[in-house]
């Protein structure tokens, strides 16, 4: 009973991890990366579509993401697409490719973007505090139902802390290596 409660806590603990580093790929650092237009979708004949599915997405260089659509009737609207993101990019059709430049930062965006970054980390640290007060709550309503005793609480209790500080961890590290990348100049 209490090991289901310590693996269901470990794995929705990784799921806020993961979560977390998912949005940090979306945050732009100076260099051109794929995952940076992971997010935006399309209208392919009326169904939202991700851009993956319907162009191949490349990095050109270091500050040049290369779009080709498999349709050619999909260039303006992949253009407008990227254009209307939450990015910030201007992107510049030649024929059947789309090329994205990816200005540099300004010491000011970067200390917007660090901003930005401290808060998803604390949001993640949050879910993953949010995980851990649900899992005390099972096993303190295991004490109460007089399932486990008050010695295989506390050490459950303390099971969970240690499972918790380990993804706090990570998602410190996950934050440390975005604020490093995005000051990278």
């Amino acid at each position: 009973m209490l090991d289901e409660i310590k693996k269901d806590a470990g794995d929705r603990m990784s799921k806020s991890v993961a979560a977390l580093k998912t949005e940090m790929t979306k945050i732009r650092t100076g260099r051109a990366h794929t995952s940076l237009l992971d997010h935006i979708t399309v209208d392919y004949y009326g169904a939202q579509t991700p851009l993956s599915q319907v162009s191949n997405v490349g990095v050109e260089d270091s500050r040049t993401l290369i779009v080709t659509p498999w349709e050619k009737d999909m260039v303006a609207v992949i253009e407008k697409a990227i254009m209307n993101s939450d990015l910030g990019l201007n992107p510049i059709s030649a024929g059947t490719v789309i090329r994205v430049p990816l200005p540099t930062l300004t010491e000011e965006r970067r200390k917007d973007m660090i901003r930005v970054v401290r808060n998803e980390a604390e949001g993640g640290r949050i879910a993953v505090r949010s995980v851990r007060r649900d899992a005390i709550n099972d096993i303190k309503d295991l004490l109460k139902e007089k399932m486990i005793g008050e010695d295989d609480e506390h050490r459950a209790e303390d099971d969970i802390q240690r499972i918790t500080d380990k993804y706090v961890a990570e998602i410190d590290q996950v934050l440390a290596e975005k604020e490093s990348e995005l000051l990278e100049i």
